[in-house]
């Protein structure tokens, strides 16, 4: 399990480049972040290369998997930024799934995630690019209330349902201590099925040394597993950056 730093949440709001910089600086070779259509993939390609870092996960666009009107322009956004995914040889991508549509049983707007998921899965599977499907909580982060799903259980259905082994789960541990909690059993018993990680403190965001999360624990039981991906902080740090980076890596390692 490597260490990697989504800086768009670090830095929010702050210069793709300067934070590349500053991460590098802290201590972390790995990084992520959310839309590539606000920045310069070129530009961004040449300072990962110049710098020896990679560059581990970033997201589609979000756009709705639960409206199957949506559906061509999904497509059409997974075939854009696998491409760009190649350029930066990233081999994740992160995906959410739109918000719950009123008026719509719940179970028609689930198998239409599904759908959606099934028609992107042979592009993922031909390049060799796994596309990971955030839950989010929708009780605290309440700019996402509307949010389609929360469940980790929901999530693992639907990844069963579509059936490719290039479409898993994101599993943000702050997102899923504030939907659902039993973190260690619900990610132990679907580790397969888990494709990347997410983490912060819980309640506040900040560091995983802040908060209700025991976090020591969670990370022994990751490692216990086959799990040999990426564990991303997402984060807003209170602390010098390299402090929280070193603490997590005493974690990890």
């Amino acid at each position: 399990m490597k260490l990697s730093v989504l800086f768009d949440a670090v830095f929010f709001g702050g210069d793709p480049i300067e934070s590349i910089k500053a991460v590098k600086e802290a201590g972390c070779d790995s990084v992520e972040f959310w839309s590539w259509r606000n920045k310069d993939v070129d530009l961004l390609k040449r300072t990962i290369k110049d710098l020896q870092m990679e560059v581990v996960a970033f997201m589609t666009e979000k756009i709705s998997l639960t409206d199957p009107a949506f559906r061509e322009q999904y497509v059409k956004d997974c075939i854009e930024t696998i491409k760009v995914a190649r350029e930066l040889e990233c081999n994740t991508i992160i995906t959410t799934v739109g918000d719950l549509i009123p008026g719509i049983p719940r179970e028609r707007q689930h198998q239409s995630i599904v759908d959606g998921l099934k028609r992107v899965a042979p592009l993922f599977e031909e390049t060799g690019i796994t596309l990971v499907v955030e839950p989010l909580n929708v009780k605290v982060d309440l700019y996402h209330s509307n949010y389609f799903l929360s469940s980790s259980e929901e999530a693992f259905q639907i990844i069963d349902k579509v059936g490719s082994s290039n479409v898993k789960v994101l599993y943000d541990i702050y997102h899923q201590q504030i939907s659902e909690g039993n973190l260690i059993i619900n990610i132990t018993k679907n580790i397969d099925k888990i494709g990347h990680i997410h983490a912060a403190g819980h309640p506040g965001r900040n560091e995983i040394t802040k908060g209700e999360i025991n976090y020591q624990a969670v990370i022994q039981a990751i490692k216990s597993t086959s799990y040999n991906g990426y564990f991303g902080l997402e984060y807003t740090p209170t602390v010098d950056l390299s402090e929280s980076i070193k603490v997590a890596k005493s974690l990890l390692y």
